[in-house]
């Protein structure tokens, strides 16, 4: 499976594009929060990408760092128009977020769906490596 990137000129022109756009013609957005200690405190420098299986491509819409209050803010998505009959399930698609946090060689993979004019926030949790050794007097 290839990797793309969401601005690549000759996925933009192909069939698989056109088709996710028309059944994914509206936004959503995500919020990242990342924290370790029961969310005591922030990781920073955690990296992000958020990606989707299109075709034959894993394409990449974001890709970034958390800052040093663990967050990133504000990352549009594509999604699908929301049905306002409250009796059905709200159409979403679906998106994999990627958490590779280098200092600890940590990588985790969650799931996480979009749904049109909706804010959802993903708490990561990271609980880093502490290297302690013992010994004697």
């Amino acid at each position: 499976m290839n990797s793309v990137n969401i601005n690549d000129e000759k996925f933009l022109n192909s069939e698989d594009y056109r088709n996710f756009i028309a059944a994914n013609p509206k936004q959503g957005s995500l919020k990242i929060r990342a924290y370790a200690a029961s969310q005591a405190v922030p990781i920073s420098g955690l990296g992000i990408v958020v990606s989707k299986n299109i075709g034959n491509n894993n394409v990449i819409f974001f890709e970034g760092f958390t800052n040093e209050s663990g967050v990133i803010e504000n990352i549009t998505l594509p999604a699908p128009l929301l049905d306002t009959n409250n009796m059905n399930i709200p159409n979403s698609t679906s998106y994999d977020i990627t958490a590779t946090y280098e200092p600890d060689n940590i990588k985790q993979i969650y799931k996480v769906n979009m749904y049109e004019g909706i804010y959802v926030i993903q708490n990561i949790t990271i609980v880093p490596n502490f290297n302690v050794r013992t010994g004697g007097i």
